[in-house]
């Protein structure tokens, strides 16, 4: 360990330390959010209605330049995959498909993701504070709360057996290749594929920014690892997600002299105020509020199922679809691809009318 991260480790506590490394991420996202439109059901949104599908491309850039990043500190000896948070816990496809299909669908009915609001909060927006707090509370309701032990009883988890649950380690496993090999080639491949879209190549900044993106989720990965490795209690390896970090602030808020920051309040905290400067930047922050008490109702009821979704799915659309993609975890594709066509399922409904909600 260096003098200076020796320095860090006795003059801040590993919790600070957690918390600022989740800000740091964090900060980046909400910028990203504001500044680049970098947004799930944005993104789902455009390419569902065919008006454009440069929001969607910039998730290949993200998940590219996370890929490539997560797997170099790896190969570097900066980051041990087996100890990351998606690839110590054996797979549960059923909560994969069940959680991102939940999780989709009430992403589209409460109009925005966990991250989403979170950015949207930060530029004033009143209904996504509403979102993100029955989502952050029915995330914990299902987490630790009267429904943990049902969630469990139906979506059981538990620690790895033989083999690790990730993609590249499956390829390494059964081709003589080291499994870094596949996980930056699958990276950088991705990137290549992305950067033939003539909508993002015409966008520099969409480039720039899901780039940005996917350098979060990596700082995400490094700076637990380190304090993981170099601190006195051993930390979980993370990086960031959206649903259970939203009820962990909200705790902290509430039990500050008897509960610790981590990197989940980092986190959340990073998006807002990234958000806020993002907004100040473009002159966009103003105050918003729901008007329609039928609206409110469909807000609020998106965002329990979101909560629970992302909980059972162990990860949102930013925890599963880029953190967890990052490691090639089996659980990320199917997740995503479920969350996906959840928000299709719930877009459906909402503008075509299939079955109405009012």
């Amino acid at each position: 360990m260096t003098g200076m991260g020796a320095l860090m480790l006795d003059r801040f506590s590993e919790p600070a330390l957690m918390a600022f490394a989740g800000l740091f991420g964090g900060v980046l996202l909400g910028l990203a959010a504001r500044l680049g439109r970098f947004c799930t059901l944005g993104a789902i949104e455009d390419l569902y209605y065919g008006a454009t599908s440069t929001r969607f491309a910039m998730w290949g850039i993200a998940l590219g330049v996370a890929l490539i990043g997560t797997f170099g500190l790896s190969a570097g000896g900066l980051l041990d995959l087996s100890h990351t948070l998606y690839l110590s816990l054996a797979w549960n496809p059923y909560a994969s498909i069940i959680g991102g299909l939940t999780f989709g669908y009430g992403m589209a009915i409460a109009g925005n993701c966990g991250y989403g609001a979170l950015a949207r909060m930060g530029c004033g927006d009143l209904r996504s504070f509403m979102i993100s707090v029955v989502m952050g509370v029915s995330g914990y309701v299902a987490l630790g709360g009267p429904l943990s032990s049902t969630r469990l009883a139906l979506f059981p988890t538990s620690e790895v057996g033989t083999h690790t649950p990730g993609l590249a380690h499956l390829v390494a496993r059964h081709i003589p290749v080291d499994l870094h090999i596949v996980g930056i080639t699958a990276g950088v491949l991705l990137v290549a594929v992305t950067l033939l879209h003539k909508g993002l190549r015409a966008s520099p900044a969409s480039i720039f920014w899901g780039a940005v993106v996917g350098v979060a989720v990596v700082s995400g990965w490094a700076a637990t690892q380190w304090i993981s490795a170099n601190g006195f209690d051993r930390s979980i390896v993370i990086s960031h997600t959206f649903t259970a970090p939203v009820g962990e602030t909200l705790l902290y808020l509430m039990t500050s002299s008897g509960n610790t920051i981590s990197f989940g309040t980092g986190s959340v905290a990073g998006v807002i105020l990234g958000a806020l400067a993002g907004c100040l930047i473009k002159g966009h922050m103003r105050w918003e509020a729901c008007e329609d008490p039928r609206e409110l109702r469909r807000q609020m009821g998106g965002a329990v199922l979101m909560g629970f979704g992302a909980v059972v799915a162990v990860g949102c659309s930013v925890g599963q679809g880029l953190s967890a993609f990052s490691v090639l975890a089996y659980s990320a594709p199917v997740t995503l691809a479920c969350i996906v066509l959840g928000a299709v399922i719930g877009l459906r409904q909402l503008v075509e009318g299939f079955s109405r909600i009012d």
